[in-house]
């Protein structure tokens, strides 16, 4: 009977124990759902040790102590290196930006696990007040600038603004792609109109002292894609559902590493973390497709 007691007490105080630690780890019933000891963590765009250390390291630290693993950074020039990488079982993680994410899935079969949705994650389309132009379909002859191929902020959301006026992509504007995220392209009359996500607008505006109603959004596209962590389809179903499991109950330390790092703060401030659906990120592949680009979506 002591003994019997002892053994209940003993229960007892390791419940307790384990009812304050910070991260929660809720035990799973199928034994096959073993985390592996180290994982390979990629992110898309972040291509040197350097720049992962100085942006994501906060964020591994944490990740790895929410899953009990070691997780290890393993850099990547672009995303085709990062489906080739998860195809040959070299990278088990990767992070990736909605457009980049249609391409390595369907180059890989990854799996997406865990969504970092932002807020007021959309595209505006900016133009200068004396333009002329009162609406989208004033756009078609004109030249538009997207600032990066393939962002799906500034690009693809872009051109799914202007599809949505009626605008063909391959035939009624002219695109450039000017890599600047202000908005001096528009202020010295190269282009008509500048595809922008809302941060950059505000910065730019700040950074060069514009106003509001001299620069103003002609309109707004609908709410984007997320970001996503994707894993490779060598990971069991299993650990998959297990690490999402622990990612969402763990999900406030997750975004506290990631505003802790100062050039991740303005992007991702107020986002959460969100059960990621392969069919959220179907308007990537159609913009894609529209644009004559559907071979990135080959295999």
């Amino acid at each position: 009977m002591k003994r019997r007691k002892l053994l209940v007490y003993a229960l007892l105080f390791l419940t307790g124990c384990m009812s304050k630690r910070k991260l929660n780890r809720t035990p799973v019933i199928s034994s096959t759902a073993i985390l592996p000891q180290t994982l390979r963590f990629a992110v898309t765009d972040a291509v040197a040790i350097g720049e992962l250390e100085k942006k994501y390291e906060p964020f591994r630290q944490v990740l790895s102590q929410v899953l009990n693993s070691n997780i290890e950074f393993f850099p990547v020039n672009n995303y085709f290196k990062a489906a080739a990488a998860l195809n040959t079982h070299e990278v088990d993680l990767v992070w990736a930006g909605p457009s980049e994410y249609v391409v390595i899935q369907a180059r890989s079969n990854a799996v997406p696990v865990i969504a970092v949705k932002r807020v007021n994650y959309q595209t505006v389309m900016v133009i200068r007040k004396d333009s002329g132009i009162k609406s989208l379909t004033d756009l078609k002859g004109k030249t538009i600038d997207f600032e990066h191929n393939g962002s799906t902020s500034t690009h693809l959301g872009g051109i799914k603004l202007l599809m949505d006026a009626g605008l063909n992509p391959q035939t009624d504007f002219k695109s450039i792609m000017s890599g600047d995220d202000s908005l001096i392209p528009l202020i010295k009359n190269r282009v008509d109109a500048c595809s922008r996500n809302p941060y950059r607008y505000q910065a730019a505006l700040e950074k060069d002292n514009l106003s509001k109603a001299n620069f103003p959004i002609l309109a707004k596209g609908q709410p984007l894609p997320n970001d996503v962590l994707i894993m490779g389809s060598h990971i069991k179903s299993e650990v998959v559902n297990y690490i999402k499991q622990l990612m969402l109950e763990n999900q406030k330390q997750l975004i506290e590493a990631i505003l802790s790092v100062e050039a991740l703060k303005n992007k991702f401030q107020g986002s959460t973390l969100v059960p990621a659906k392969d069919e959220d990120y179907n308007m990537i592949r159609d913009v894609y497709r529209a644009m004559g680009q559907g071979n990135f979506l080959l295999k």
